[in-house]
């Protein structure tokens, strides 16, 4: 019981004696930022919040949540310095870690996201998001031999995962394997008949085909002389 209470001030991160909102307080608040999330009126979903966040602004579970919060409603600024401020009070969690790859992601700061996502790997070596944020940062950094490692590594455990199926099929088109990455593709629509992903990358490669056999199939007729031509020409020279 003891260590439960500790462990409560620490995601409060506010001594006992400081406590300014009562316990149903505080329930109701996170129970109004729920509701308005839902809808998704995220501007007073934060509002709803701020009563806890003036009283415990160190907390580690209002700065969590709030971080997810600005995150939904495009602060990505904000969102940063709440998922940095939780990651003060518990340097060691992962979930905060991930939360703050979020706005990074949405900002394209892929070098940003290749350090934490390893930072999780050093702790959660097989972590599912932490493994597939980090094979998107890889792709978009262009190190595409080194996602697809870490694709092939999960689908070791996780086989028909439709996101790493769809990474490494990325990955080797990064890689120019396009036909490699056409099969992956294929089987991605078995898995997942709808899959967004997978028709829209299908639909470019199948059109770049038809589009290369179309011009092959064009240059070998106006390249070859019909026979009737030849035949003319070679009547000519006689």
């Amino acid at each position: 019981m003891k260590r439960l209470i500790i462990f409560l001030l620490v995601l409060l991160s506010v001594p006992l004696s400081a406590f300014s909102l009562t316990y149903t307080e505080i329930k109701e608040a996170y129970q109004r930022s729920y509701i308005y999330e839902k809808s998704g009126d995220y501007t007073d979903a934060i509002k709803a919040l701020m009563p806890v966040y003036k009283s415990y602004p160190n907390g580690y579970t209002v700065n969590l949540r709030l971080g997810w919060l600005y995150y939904l409603a495009g602060r990505y600024a904000d969102s940063e310095l709440h998922y940095k401020k939780a990651l003060q009070v518990i340097p060691t969690s992962v979930e905060a870690v991930l939360g703050l790859m979020l706005p990074l992601m949405a900002q394209d700061k892929w070098p940003q996201v290749e350090s934490l996502a390893y930072r999780i790997l050093k702790t959660d070596y097989y972590n599912y998001y932490g493994n597939l944020r980090l094979s998107v940062a890889l792709r978009h950094e262009k190190k595409f031999s080194m996602a697809e490692s870490v694709d092939r590594k999960m689908l070791s455990i996780y086989p028909t995962d439709v996101n790493f199926l769809n990474e490494l099929a990325l990955s080797l088109l990064g890689e120019g394997k396009k036909l490699y990455a056409k099969t992956i593709f294929e089987n991605v629509l078995i898995l997942d008949p709808e899959n967004v992903t997978a028709k829209e990358h299908l639909r470019e490669l199948t059109s770049l085909s038809s589009q290369r056999t179309s011009g092959q199939s064009g240059k070998s007729r106006t390249e070859r002389p019909s026979l009737k031509n030849r035949n003319h020409k070679e009547k000519g020279r006689n």
